[in-house]
C-alpha cells in the first residue's frame, strides 16, 4: 500500500504512506500527518506526499526549521548560482538576522504573521552596531532572500507553500541623487591632487565608472593613442581580504568607453609615475598590472579607496558626497550638456537607455524645456500666421456681440471680421 486515509475526528484524517524498510531490521517504515479539513483535502496531500517521496524530497514535517533549511540552500543553490560577493550578502544577513529571529521555527509551521512581525522589529531596532532600526531598502532586500529560499523550498518540497508571498514588505524610499557642479568638481580635483587616489578620481569623474570597474583596470585594458577603456573585469574584496576578478554582470557591463583629451594626459601622467615606481623595485610595468595600486605596487583594496576619498571630501568641504556620486556627477553633467541620453546610457554601462532616464530624471526637466525651445526655432517663420493671430486684438461677431450689448458693460463691443 502506498498510502492510506483515515478519517480520526469530525475535519481531522490521517494521512500513513509507506517509506520503505528500516535497514537494520528490514521492517517496514511508515510516515504520518494530519490534515485539517475535508477527505478532498486529505486525498491531495496524500498526492503531494507521495509525489515528494518519489522525487526524492520527502522530509518529516516539524522535523526542519528555517535555519537548517536556509543554511542547505546556502550551500546547495545560493553558492553555485550567484556571483561570490552576493553570496557573501546573503550569508551575512541571514547569519546576522534571519537565523537569530526566525532560525527556531519549524519550516513547516512558518507562517506570514512571523516574516510581517521580524520586518516590524528590524525596522524599529535592527541595527547591530547600535541603537535605531534598518533602512526598508535593507529589509525589502532580507525580504527578497527569504522569498527566493521558500520559493526553492516549496520546489524541493520542504514546504506547501511560499508564505513571503502573503507579506507586504516595506518600500524602500529612492535614495537622494547626489552630484558635483564643475565648480564642485574642480574643488574635489585639487584636494586630491597630491594623494595617492588622485588618478582613480580624476578617472571617475571623466568616465563615469564604478569603484569595482576602476579597481579593475589593467594598462593592457587601456588604449591612450585612441583614447578609450575597454571594461572587461571587476574586482571585488571578499571577508577575509581575498581579491578576486571577474567579468562584470551583464554583458552591456563589458563596453568601451571614449577618454577626453584631459582623461588621456591624466593617464600618461599616471603611467610615467608607475613605472617609475616600478623601476625603484626593480620590476617593470607589465600589460597585465593594473591601473590603480599602492606604493608598492599592491592592488587598491575598495574600502581602502573609499576611506581616502572621504577624508578627501571632507578636506575640499563638499558634504556628505559618495565616490559613487562621481558616477551621477559624470551622467548628470553630459546629459546637462545636451549629450544624448543613449550614449550616457552605453558609457555607464545601463542594461537600458530606460534605465537612465528614471536614474537621472532631475535632469530630464531642463531637457524637455530646451527640446521645445530648439523645435520651436527650427520651425522658423513657418508657423508665422499662428504667432500673428495670437497677438491681434479679439474681436466677436454676430449673437457674441449682442450679448455684449445685454451685459450692459461700457465701451464698444470689439469689432467682428
Amino acid at each position: 500500500m502506498r498510502g492510506h486515509i483515515r478519517q480520526r475526528s469530525e475535519g481531522s484524517y490521517e494521512i500513513r504512506i509507506s517509506i520503505g524498510r528500516d535497514p537494520g531490521t528490514g521492517k517496514k517504515k511508515y510516515q504520518y500527518e494530519t490534515v485539517r479539513g475535508t477527505k478532498r483535502d486529505a486525498g491531495q496531500r496524500l498526492a503531494e506526499l507521495l509525489h515528494q517521496r518519489d522525487t526524492g524530497y520527502l522530509v518529516k514535517p516539524g522535523k526542519v526549521t528555517v535555519a537548517e533549511f536556509l543554511r542547505q540552500w546556502l550551500n546547495d543553490y545560493v553558492v553555485t548560482r550567484v556571483r561570490p560577493v552576493t553570496a557573501q550578502g546573503y550569508v551575512q544577513k541571514i547569519e546576522r538576522h534571519i537565523i537569530p529571529a526566525l532560525g527556531g521555527v519549524p519550516l513547516a509551521d512558518l507562517k506570514p504573521g512571523h516574516l510581517q512581525s521580524f520586518y516590524g522589529k528590524l525596522l524599529q531596532g535592527g541595527r547591530l552596531d547600535g541603537p535605531g532600526g534598518l533602512s526598508a531598502r535593507t529589509v525589502l532586500h532580507m525580504h527578497r532572500i527569504l522569498h527566493n529560499a521558500l520559493s526553492c523550498a516549496v520546489k524541493w518540497g520542504f514546504a506547501p507553500r511560499n508564505v513571503a508571498e502573503a507579506v507586504d514588505p516595506p518600500r524602500a524610499r529612492a535614495k537622494e541623487m547626489k552630484f558635483l557642479s564643475p565648480e564642485g568638481v574642480s574643488r574635489l580635483l585639487e584636494a586630491s591632487r597630491d594623494s595617492i587616489y588622485y588618478p582613480l578620481i580624476h578617472l571617475a569623474v571623466y568616465t563615469g565608472l564604478r569603484r569595482s570597474e576602476l579597481l579593475g583596470l589593467r594598462w593592457k585594458d587601456v588604449d591612450l593613442d585612441m583614447a578609450t577603456i575597454s571594461v572587461v573585469q571587476v574586482m571585488h574584496c571578499l571577508r577575509g581580504g581575498k581579491v578576486i576578478f571577474q567579468e562584470p554582470k551583464s554583458q552591456r557591463g563589458k563596453r568601451q568607453v571614449a577618454l577626453s583629451p584631459v582623461a588621456v594626459l591624466a593617464l600618461r601622467d599616471h603611467r610615467a609615475r608607475q613605472e617609475g615606481t616600478a623601476l625603484l623595485l626593480g620590476a617593470t610595468l607589465k600589460p597585465d598590472d593594473i591601473l590603480f595600486s599602492n606604493p608598492d605596487l599592491s592592488p587598491m583594496l575598495p574600502n581602502s579607496v573609499t576611506h581616502g576619498f572621504i577624508k578627501i571630501v571632507r578636506r575640499a568641504g563638499l558634504g556628505p558626497v559618495r565616490l559613487h556620486d562621481l558616477r551621477h556627477t559624470h551622467a548628470s553633467l553630459m546629459l546637462a550638456q545636451g549629450v544624448h541620453p543613449k550614449i550616457v546610457s552605453e558609457r555607464l554601462g545601463h542594461a537600458t537607455v530606460s534605465i537612465t532616464l528614471d536614474t537621472y530624471s532631475h535632469v530630464i526637466p531642463g531637457l524637455q524645456e530646451a527640446a521645445a525651445l530648439t523645435f520651436e526655432r527650427a520651425l522658423g517663420r513657418a508657423d508665422r500666421h499662428v504667432t500673428e493671430k495670437a497677438a491681434a486684438p479679439l474681436t466677436l461677431t454676430g449673437a457674441a456681440e449682442k450679448e455684449w450689448q445685454k451685459s450692459g458693460k461700457t465701451g464698444n463691443a470689439p469689432k467682428g471680421d
